[in-house]
């Protein structure tokens, strides 16, 4: 008891928020992180009215029973966010004090549960796939064996669901190579206007068997930049046949771009890239989600024309690496528009 008027300060030195309990069970000093959580009046409360989670009052109730330290999962809201603390639980030695500190782990929890749904859409994309091919099989081994006609339909088929599979991995193997590399800054010098002409001349044979026209206006002065260039080609290919495979056959591609000295987005000099198609338009309540893995506007039509619903999950990460930013507007009806927004080399 002869620390207790130290407790205060004590609790005022620790960086996470931290409160003490004593043996009638009121909260008798906390911190100012921790009044910051809990509120400044829950001082002097009981702490069952203060913290009212089962699972953290079972830990204080315990703890104060057999001096066992406990720990426990608390769960609070800021701003309408979603916060999860680890609350570490322990009784202080000849002292009738309990001492409860909170350790947020929503990053933690956060990305546990974006490796679960990451494995769980993998596995699903891949197992449409698997499960088609495995049934043509048995079915060329069996019914289809000696019917030619059957076989060479199926055996397309099957070569379309390994390509599928095949992209994926691709996909996978992409996006895990640009996380790795996204807060190494790019270090040589590039000129966009040099990657946007050869994603054009590479994507052109794509476009006229499409009966797409890819019209471009970028002038003809040099835009400089501190960039990857295979990394930037991934970008603009992977925006420009996006324009080809959903802005509908016969329609046009367009690819304007505008350079400016000070733009809002990044503050300084910067050129914009826009690419607009002229197809059925995105519903702008999907426009959010649009560059999160495996997320699909329209789930069958992608599949459909071979996406993997990775594509623009890989431009969002390059475009970080490269301090970028990427606009998507869309009205339905009115095709899309992807703005892809670079910091310009000006020195």
């Amino acid at each position: 008891m002869v620390l207790r008027p130290h407790l205060p300060d004590l609790l005022a030195a620790l960086p996470l928020p931290t409160l003490a309990v004593d043996r009638a069970e009121r909260i008798v000093a906390m911190n100012a992180p921790a009044q910051a959580l809990l509120g400044r009046g829950a001082l002097d409360r009981h702490y069952i009215n203060v913290l009212r989670q089962p699972a953290v009052v079972d830990a204080v109730e315990q703890c104060q029973q057999d001096d066992t330290p406990r720990e426990a999962q608390y769960l609070a809201s800021d701003n309408g966010n979603d916060t999860t603390f680890r609350v570490h639980v322990r009784k202080v030695t000849g002292m009738d004090y309990v001492l409860l500190s909170f350790q947020d782990i929503t990053q933690v929890t956060n990305a546990s549960q974006m490796r679960r749904d990451f494995v769980a859409n993998v596995s699903h994309e891949l197992r449409t796939p698997l499960t088609a091919m495995m049934g043509f099989i048995e079915t060329l081994r069996g019914p289809a064996r000696d019917d030619a006609p059957a076989r060479d339909r199926f055996l397309g088929i099957m070569t379309g669901e390994a390509e599928r599979m095949n992209r994926l991995v691709g996909d996978l193997l992409s996006l895990s190579r640009v996380e790795s590399d996204e807060r190494v800054r790019p270090t040589d010098k590039v000129d966009l206007r040099y990657v946007l002409q050869s994603t054009m001349r590479n994507l052109n044979p794509l476009a006229v068997e499409a009966n797409v026209t890819l019209v471009a206006t970028m002038g003809d002065d040099p835009l400089p930049l501190m960039g990857d260039t295979d990394q930037l080609l991934q970008v603009f290919t992977n925006l420009i046949e996006n324009g080809i495979k959903y802005g509908g056959v016969g329609k046009d591609v367009e690819i304007s771009v505008e350079t400016t000295l000070r733009d809002p987005s990044l503050r300084g000099p910067a050129v914009r890239v826009t690419i607009r198609d002229h197809g059925p338009g995105i519903d702008p309540v999907h426009l959010p989600r649009l560059t999160e893995r495996f997320y699909r506007a329209d789930s069958h039509r992608s599949r459909a024309l071979g996406g993997t619903g990775l594509g623009l999950a890989i431009v969002k990460h390059i475009l970080n690496r490269h301090r970028g930013r990427l606009k998507i507007t869309s009205d339905l009806g009115d095709g899309a528009r992807f703005t892809v927004i670079l910091p310009m080399d000006v020195a």
